[in-house]
């Protein structure tokens, strides 16, 4: 007994020392000052923590879980796995399905098989593209008869021809539109040759005297130009000196406007004109074309040659002034936007307000109404020519638009002298075109909008607008587009 308490004493008087020890291996070193502290404060320290062997958590947290855990855990990892496989597997096989990664429509099969058409897969694409994509196309369509030029295009309008001949020659047509009404008429009309052979030049003959006359055929009212100029280009759609219309404006989209734009020339290139030499033969040719409607229509053929040179002259001068299609590509530098009162000053020969007006009506026009002209160097020249032109001369060139752009209504004998020149122009001898595609394209050259109309109304479905709204074309910026691939 008296051992043990000994024992016990002197472990008492070890554990203070063991414990000071322990202590001052934990605690950092002290802090400078002047070795004093408050009783009552509590002094922290630092001391970095080594790294030390052992058993980390996540084995310690494992070893705490049962059997049945564990084997449960690793049964939800394998299923997870085999999900996301399972996944992958999936959107492989469905990607690799044509029915998923093709459109099998109807309408898709049509367009796929004129695309197939279309190739000439004996040749090789990386030798020559263009006959690779569009040679099947070509030996498929030849050129027809009587056709400078023949595509896509070319085929696809002869096609709506047929809906269009259909729709008009419908004997139920009952349409609540008056302008639809007109169209209808037009063609119908233009359909009967006989009555068309039997009057002859007289129609137009007429249409000339209540104009106000015509110096190659007779007398004329030599103080009505822009009574003339507002007849012909504002009633019957002829564009002499200039064009105008109303359209969307190019910097304002979403709002119309009124536009003017050069014009005047019956040949398709102010360089049919400049270059006299190398356009001699066309030069001629459209002189005699010039003479001979002249003549038909009551003029003296050697006093109408005459006159007619100088028509032809005048032409010349306006392609003179023309600016060449070159130098028109940048929109920025043609577009001019001005008010009516602006437009008078740029060209004071025309009563612009007054012609605007008439052309437009019903729209009220005032002088400040916004006008968009592309080309004011161009109508200012041409105001200038005007003032310094003999007035029988302005006379004649007006009339002469007013016959041209008619005259393709008239008896056979205008249509042969047409077919004439157009071999002249462009080699090749116009083919019997069917009356009714005539008169189709009459119809859509003087009634377009209403024909168009009709044409929508029956060839394309309601929905269709939805669809296009929902998915717009990005055709915004592009100033030009590819080629057609089978332009020939």
């Amino acid at each position: 007994m008296a051992r043990m308490n000994v024992a016990l004493q002197e472990l008492g008087h070890a554990m203070p020392d063991y414990k000071h020890a322990t202590l001052q291996e934990d605690e950092g070193p002290e802090p400078a000052g002047d070795g004093s502290a408050s009783p009552d404060s509590v002094e922290v320290s630092y001391a970095p923590v080594g790294f030390r062997k052992g058993t980390g958590p996540l084995l310690t947290r494992l070893a705490s879980r049962s059997q049945l855990e564990l084997v449960l855990c690793t049964v939800a990892v394998t299923l997870a796995l085999l999900l996301g496989i399972t996944v992958v597997a999936l959107a492989i096989q469905y990607s690799r399905d044509p029915s998923h990664t093709m459109c099998l429509t109807d309408a898709c099969i049509r367009v796929a098989s004129k695309i197939l058409e279309a190739l000439d897969t004996d040749t090789d694409p990386c030798q020559d593209f263009y006959q690779y994509s569009c040679g099947g196309w070509i030996k498929r369509n030849p050129l027809p008869n009587g056709r400078s030029k023949w595509s896509t295009f070319n085929s696809i309008w002869d096609q709506n021809q047929a809906i269009m001949k259909h729709l008009l020659e419908n004997s139920s047509f009952n349409s609540s539109s008056e302008a639809e009404r007109k169209t209808q008429r037009y063609y119908l009309s233009c359909l009967k040759e006989q009555r068309i052979e039997e009057l002859g030049s007289q129609p137009l003959m007429e249409l000339i005297d209540k104009i106000g006359g015509w110096n190659v055929t007779g007398s004329w009212n030599q103080s009505s130009f822009m009574e003339v100029l507002k007849m012909v280009s504002g009633t019957y759609r002829a564009t002499p000196f200039f064009t105008v219309y109303v359209g969307a404006d190019s910097k304002s989209s979403n709002s119309n406007i009124i536009q003017v734009d050069q014009s005047g020339l019956f040949l398709p290139s102010r360089d049919y004109y400049l270059n006299r030499t190398a356009n001699e033969k066309v030069l001629t040719a459209y002189l005699d074309y010039m003479v001979e409607l002249g003549t038909l229509l009551g003029g003296v053929k050697e006093p109408t040659r005459q006159q007619m040179q100088q028509v032809l002259d005048f032409e010349t001068l306006l392609a003179n002034i023309t600016v060449p299609q070159a130098e028109r590509r940048d929109d920025e530098k043609i577009y001019h936007k001005m008010s009516i009162a602006e437009l008078q000053v740029l060209a004071p020969a025309i009563d612009w307000l007054d012609y605007l007006s008439y052309a437009l009506a019903p729209l009220e026009l005032a002088e400040t109404e916004p006008v968009v002209v592309y080309g004011d160097a161009y109508l200012q020249q041409v105001s200038e020519l005007i003032n310094s032109t003999d007035k029988s001369v302005l006379n004649n060139y007006l009339i002469w638009n007013l016959v041209q752009k008619t005259a393709s209504s008239l008896d056979q004998r205008f249509e042969t002298a047409q077919e004439r020149l157009l071999e002249t122009l462009y080699g090749t001898r116009k083919s019997c075109t069917p009356r009714w595609q005539t008169c189709i394209s009459n119809t859509d050259d003087t009634l377009g909008f209403a024909l168009g109309s009709l044409f929508v109304k029956a060839t394309f479905d309601r929905d269709s607008k939805a669809i296009v709204r929902t998915h717009p074309i990005p055709i915004r910026g592009n100033s030009c587009f590819p080629p057609d691939p089978g332009e020939r």
